[in-house]
C-alpha cells in the first residue's frame, strides 16, 4: 500500500470521510491490480473511460475506452503470470465533494524489474462511492490510434 499525502487546501476542503473514501478506493484498486484482476478493476470505473496521454512521437492524444478496450488493454499490459508489487505516494486534489484529481508517483515491480511512473486519475462520486473516470498518463497514446 502506498503513502497518501493531503495537499494544502485551495477551494473545496475535503472532510476526513472524503479522504478515507478515496484512500479506501485506491487500496481496493491496488489490490485488484496486484492480483491482475482486470475485470474487477473495470468494475470500479465509469465507461466510456477518458484517456489523456501522449504517443511515441510526443504528441498529445485524448480518447475514450469502452469497458472491453480497457479490459483487453490492461490484461495485455499487466500480463498475469508474474509477481507484481506496487509502491505509491498519492496526492488528492478535491475540486468538489464529488470530483477528485489524484496525482500518483509510483514504482511498479514485475518479476523483479522496476519502473517509476507519475500519473493522475480523476474519480467521481457516484451513488455514495467513488469511481474511476479519467486516466492521465504518458505513453498510452499509440493505443488510442489503433
Amino acid at each position: 500500500m502506498g503513502e497518501f499525502v493531503v495537499p494544502e487546501a485551495g477551494g473545496y476542503v475535503p472532510s476526513g470521510e472524503d479522504l478515507k473514501g478515496v484512500e479506501e478506493w485506491f487500496a481496493r484498486y491496488d489490490a485488484l491490480s496486484a492480483a491482475v484482476d482486470v475485470e474487477g478493476m473495470a468494475d470500479m470505473a465509469v465507461f466510456p473511460l477518458n484517456l489523456v496521454s501522449d504517443d511515441s512521437d510526443g504528441n498529445g492524444q485524448a480518447g475514450q475506452w469502452s469497458r472491453g478496450e480497457f479490459v483487453r488493454t490492461m490484461a495485455e499490459v499487466m500480463g498475469g503470470d508474474g509477481d507484481v508489487t506496487f509502491e505509491s505516494t498519492r496526492t488528492p486534489h478535491f475540486l468538489s465533494a464529488g470530483i477528485v484529481v489524484v496525482f500518483t508517483d509510483a514504482v511498479f515491480t514485475v518479476d523483479g524489474r522496476s519502473q517509476s511512473v507519475r500519473y493522475a486519475d480523476v474519480l467521481v462520486r457516484r451513488d455514495g462511492g467513488w469511481a474511476f473516470q479519467t486516466m492521465i498518463q504518458g505513453g498510452w497514446g499509440d493505443r488510442l490510434r489503433r
